[in-house]
């Protein structure tokens, strides 16, 4: 066989592995963006009760309602006693669901956690939402340029990772003993590389990924899916409540199409835009 024979045939077999493998990207898509807005799972079926941490603006809020529209019962978490009620009277009259709240403050570290146990006790728990967090300056900035620093770390660090370890911890022990839950936790596409001048913010939604991912791996096996939510813009107050277009969803919108995609991927961009835009970022 003549030496341009051999390129000929392997280029035409390095052809057919492209094509297929954007066949296959193309079947997930449709099945995760577009089928799944007919193929819905029902999430009664995890149980009674969610549970959502910053639950009271922006994506948090969002699917709160979002999952008392579809019949839950849910647990409100954060840190302003006005906003929980605001949002549970809200909830509690618009979808006739019952509500708790619970007010903490995720930055102050390991000592809520006990408190926010004794308040979860007794309840069948079907859905945790790992959604709270927060970020440290609302501009670019050098590492050194973060604003108080010394305090502003550990506050991060302590939101952003530390609540999704320890949440899990509270709510996957009954999850293993019925055979079934469902965890998402709400990372963000600016983890999937490096990203300098948000590198604390970045570096926390990486641990947020990876941890998703882990979990997923280790109890699949025992009826608990973890997925992975990774959003590119949302408008919500920590984007400036940017105006929303075909690139940029709401919050309500975001959380209606991500929660479709439950039982078709354990990760998710959440929605067609978003997942258009990694495929361009990292292209």
């Amino acid at each position: 066989m003549l030496f341009t024979d051999v390129l000929i045939v392997t280029g035409g077999f390095t052809v057919v592995f492209y094509l297929l493998k954007l066949l296959w990207i193309c079947c997930y898509g449709l099945r995760q963006y577009f089928l799944s807005e007919f193929w819905q799972l029902d999430l009664r079926r995890y149980g009674q009760w969610a549970v959502v941490t910053g639950a009271t603006s922006g994506i948090g809020k969002a699917y709160a309602s979002e999952l008392a529209r579809r019949g839950l019962d849910v647990v409100l978490i954060s840190r302003s006693v006005d906003k929980l009620q605001m949002v549970a009277k809200e909830i509690e009259d618009k979808y006739g669901r019952k509500t708790h709240t619970i007010q903490v403050d995720f930055t102050d570290g390991q000592r809520i956690y006990s408190a926010i146990a004794a308040k979860l006790q007794g309840l069948n728990i079907g859905i945790l939402v790992n959604n709270v967090g927060m970020s440290y300056s609302d501009h670019f900035a050098y590492f050194l340029e973060i604003p108080d620093a010394e305090q502003k770390i550990t506050q991060v660090v302590n939101c952003n990772i530390l609540s999704v370890p320890q949440m899990t911890r509270l709510v996957l022990p009954d999850m293993v003993k019925r055979g079934t839950g469902l965890i998402i936790n709400i990372s963000s596409e600016v983890g999937i590389r490096p990203h300098p001048l948000l590198s604390l913010y970045s570096a926390t939604k990486i641990f947020v990924t990876y941890f998703s991912q882990c979990l997923h791996a280790e109890y699949k096996t025992k009826g608990i899916t973890v997925q992975c939510v990774a959003p590119f813009l949302v408008s919500t107050n920590m984007t400036k409540n940017v105006n929303t277009s075909f690139l940029v969803k709401s919050a309500s919108g975001y959380a209606r199409e991500a929660l479709n995609t439950v039982g078709h991927s354990s990760y998710t961009s959440g929605c067609l835009s978003h997942a258009l835009q990694v495929r361009d970022e990292r292209h």
